[in-house]
């Protein structure tokens, strides 16, 4: 019951987020669906490729295509007007996403039996994989790239499922709000990793 949730969660979350890209970018209708799509289901197509599951497992996912059709007519539809609250919110439907599909795909992984590395590995992909391509058919440099911290909290969901400190539905569902609250704190406070840059100042 839990994996059914959370994968309704994040790919109800990340096709909002990807669909409000989309509009910010002004794209058609079709550049709204596909950037929707891709948002939400391309991170698990790359984790199955990873962990060794057939990409065509993506295919069988008709109801949650379905959900995340409905989600993006009606983001589509919402009056103009009030578009700009959309905006607003979309961080929020981001952090969402990338936490339950952390824990989502993280799950995924040890179901199979994998390794801690290739639960972290899951962990990640399944919770930024798609917004990276997003990013990337958007024309905006992947947040996951940048110095605000992002895929740390996919990692952190990772290693608590990997190492069976999150397993029962509860303390998933704890973990799923405490990333997620991390991530909206990470962007509302302007946390940041270090970088370092190899430009010179002339």
């Amino acid at each position: 019951m839990t994996w059914e949730v959370l994968s309704i969660i994040g790919t109800v979350a990340f096709a909002i987020s990807g669909a409000i890209v989309a509009m910010e970018e002004e794209y058609d209708i079709l550049g709204v669906y596909i950037l929707g799509i891709v948002t939400a289901f391309g991170g698990g197509a790359v984790r199955n490729v990873l962990i060794g599951v057939p990409v065509s497992v993506l295919w069988q996912q008709q109801t949650l295509f379905f959900i995340a059709f409905i989600a993006m007519t009606i983001v589509y539809l919402f009056p103009h007007k009030m578009l700009p609250h959309w905006q607003r919110w979309g961080n929020f439907f981001d952090a969402l996403g990338l936490s339950a599909f952390a824990i989502q795909g993280a799950l995924y992984a040890v179901q199979m039996n994998r390794p801690l590395s290739a639960v972290i590995v899951a962990a990640v992909l399944t919770g930024s994989g798609g917004g990276m391509i997003r990013d990337v058919l958007a024309g905006r440099k992947p947040l996951v790239l940048r110095d605000e911290i992002y895929a740390v909290w996919a990692i952190l969901a990772g290693v608590a499922v990997g190492t069976r400190i999150a397993h029962s539905p509860i303390s998933l569902y704890v973990l799923f709000i405490v990333v997620a609250a991390l991530r909206i704190l990470s962007y509302t406070y302007n946390w940041k990793l270090p970088n370092k840059s190899l430009k010179t100042n002339n």
